[in-house]
Parts: C-alpha cells; structure tokens; sequence
C-alpha cells in the first residue's frame, strides 16, 4: 500500500480548491491520506462514490470512538454526527420534527427583517466596514439563538465558544473541553427552565417532540442538550461563514449578481444553491465513516474496519456531474449537490440555512446594490470553516 498524503489539502487562504483534489479525481479509486491525528484514512474525491458512501449503511459513524480516528483536531465531534442507526434515528427524531421546512419558511419574514436591520446598522456607520463584524456574524447568531430561545444577552458568549470547539489547531486539548464542558452546562440550565417555563421556540419544539415518543426510545437529557448544541453550531458557525464566503466570491467574481438579484429577488434561491456547491467551505473532510464489511469504493476495496473521509467541496466540483464545475453559473441544474451532506447525516437545518443565506444577499442586493470590496479580506486561521475573519466594503 502506498504512503498516504498529508492531509488537509486545502490552505487558510481563500477559498480556492487544492491541486492535489484534481490529482486525486484523476486517481482511479479513493486515495490514501494521514492528518494530523489518527490513522490513516481512505479520502472519496468523486461526486458518485461520496454520495454512495454517505448513504451505505454499509459504513459507520459510531465506531469513530472505538477507534483512534483520522481528524484534524485532539478530540473528536460528540453527539448526533457520531451515532448510528437506531441510535441516531431515535436522536434525530426530535430535531426533525421540530426543525421542519414549513417552521423554517415561516420564519422567513422574521430573517429579513433581521439581515436587513443588520445592513442598516452597518451602513450608519462610516465606509469602508467590515460586513463579517457587522452583517454576516450577527444575522445567523440572532436567528438561531432567537429560533432555541437564548437570551440575547448570552449570545457573545457562544461565539467564544464556538470559535474554540470548531478550531482545528488554535485551541488545545483542555480548551476544547472546557468550552465544550460551559457549553453543556449553560444549554443543559436553560433546557431546564424551558421544561419549568414553555416558551414559543425551537428547545420547547424539542422537549415536546421528545415527549411525544415512546418512554423507551426517548433521548435522554443529555443527549437532548447535545443535539441543541450541535444545531448551535451547525446554525450559527456555517451559516456564518457562507454568507461572509459568498459575498466575497460574487464581489470578486461575478460583480453583476447583487443588482441582479436587486432586479429579480427570486435569482437569490438560484445563486444559493451555486454557491453552495461551488464554494468548499471545510478546511478538510471529517467525519470518517468506518466499513463494517469490506466494500468496493470506485473500483478499490475499502477493507473491514477501514476508515473513508468523504471531500464534499471537491465532489461538487467533479466535472462529471457538474459540467464546467469551476465556472459560476445560476443557471445550472445543481440537484444534488452535497453542501448539506447526504443520507442520515444530511444537515437537519438545511432549510433554515437557506433562508438565512437567501435573505442575506437579498438584503445587501436591496439596500446595497454597489457593494463593492474596500480592501482585502483576512483570513480565518486555524478553523475548520474557511473564510474571511474580516471582509471590508463600501457602499
């Protein structure tokens, strides 16, 4: 067997799709690659095989802590990303049905107004202003908190936390579970004054849901408090870092989109999905799922007990089921595009995540039509999510 590549592939700076991703897709098969931490691991480059990966039953999540897994950061994820049928099934009930499309569009009225307050507060302010700080920050942290029911005061609080828990290398070992451990203690506090006290939100939607099952598959309290930290992070940390992401890439690239979304808001769903596949918004793949029986992976056989790292920024930008896949266009059809994963890990708040993208650029295509660059962005360093730290613009 040949020596695996180092891995991650892709660099802190920007947003562009590693060379050694093209070299892999070009392989026949999956290839071998070592990060940072665990064993070494199978890397799926190919739209074909990671979605046929992601949804075969045949490869398990929860044997990650069984094993010394393959991962960029000291410790691994907990909670719903690491279980398995018919755990995970009993897990991600509640947030299913409490996390629905139809709450999601509901909601939209209430996230418009939310963003565009957000580019108001900026523009009061003098050009040039840095829209992470000011727009693409705080719209994804209102909504979510606003959505679980955490005071708004506490919300600086999370982001802290979340910062350290999604760090791939800025944070040590006893820092992740500090932050990990504040994080549970204050959702378990508050999960409890919602079970004392009901209130119209997503953590009430939750305890109810959960209470609707059988006593016998009910998540537990814990559990319960990981799922809502899990949707958290998923809600604030990605949504985050893509509307800061998509912005950057429309101003630079493709300066004609905002005022044609200006012109015809629907164009907004239309330029969400693209740049959902088209931006590879993870530093590296995680989440290995480990085969339970040897499977044939593209022609190669992945092994009992071997782990697979599924690169979904590199499979949306696989030429044989995106044509001109490095070419941005609105147009084109991007059904099944893995943005929000695949199979029973897809990201429970996908449609909520589309909302709050959709309404971002329709905010900042409506009240700033010439939003232009003022300078360049910094970059985060260290995360698991790229993007800019900083992205300076006038108006």
């Amino acid at each position: 067997m040949t020596t695996p590549a180092r891995y991650p592939f892709n660099t802190d700076e920007g947003l562009d799709l590693a060379d050694a991703y093209r070299a892999a897709q070009h392989t026949p098969g999956p290839v071998r690659v070592q990060l940072p931490y665990g064993e070494p691991a199978w890397l799926v480059t190919r739209h074909d095989e990671a979605r046929a990966v992601l949804a075969d039953t045949r490869f398990s999540r929860a044997m990650d802590a069984r094993r010394d897994a393959p991962r960029t950061t000291p410790v691994s994820p907990i909670g719903l990303v690491a279980t398995d049928p018919p755990d995970h099934t009993r897990l991600r009930r509640p947030a299913a049905r409490a996390f629905t499309a139809r709450r999601a569009e509901a909601l939209r009225p209430r996230v418009r107004r939310i963003a565009e307050d957000a580019v108001r507060r900026m523009t009061a302010s003098a050009a040039p202003a840095d829209l992470v700080a000011h727009v693409a920050l705080p719209v994804p942290i209102t909504v979510i908190c606003e959505l679980l029911g955490v005071p708004a005061q506490d919300r600086d609080r999370f982001r802290g936390w979340s910062d350290t828990v999604l760090s791939t290398s800025g944070a040590g070992p006893q820092d992740f579970l500090a932050a990990t451990a504040a994080l549970k203690t204050y959702m378990g506090d508050l999960l409890d004054r919602r079970r004392a006290e009901p209130a119209d939100d997503l953590m009430t939607a939750l305890l109810r849901a959960r209470d609707e099952d059988a006593p016998d598959s009910r998540a537990s309290r814990d559990e319960l408090v990981e799922l809502c930290i899990a949707l958290l992070l998923g809600g604030y940390e990605t949504t985050a870092s893509q509307l800061a992401n998509f912005t950057w890439v429309l101003l630079t690239q493709r300066p004609d989109a905002l005022p044609g979304i200006a012109s015809h808001p629907g164009r907004a769903r239309a330029w969400v999905e693209e740049l959902l596949r088209y931006v590879p918004l993870a530093a590296s793949a995680s989440l290995p799922r480990y085969a339970v029986e040897d499977v044939d992976v593209g022609g190669v056989t992945v092994r009992a007990g071997e782990p697979v790292l599924v690169a979904i920024g590199a499979a949306d930008r696989d030429a044989l089921r995106f044509p001109a896949p490095d070419t941005l266009d609105p147009d084109r059809d991007t059904a099944g595009h893995l943005a929000f994963g695949h199979g029973i890990h897809h990201c429970a708040g996908a449609a909520l995540a589309r909302v709050e993208l959709q309404e971002g650029l329709g905010a900042l295509a409506r009240l700033l039509p010439g939003l232009r660059l003022a300078g360049e962005p910094t970059w985060k360093r260290a995360a698991f999510l790229r993007g800019p730290a900083t992205l300076p613009v006038r108006w």
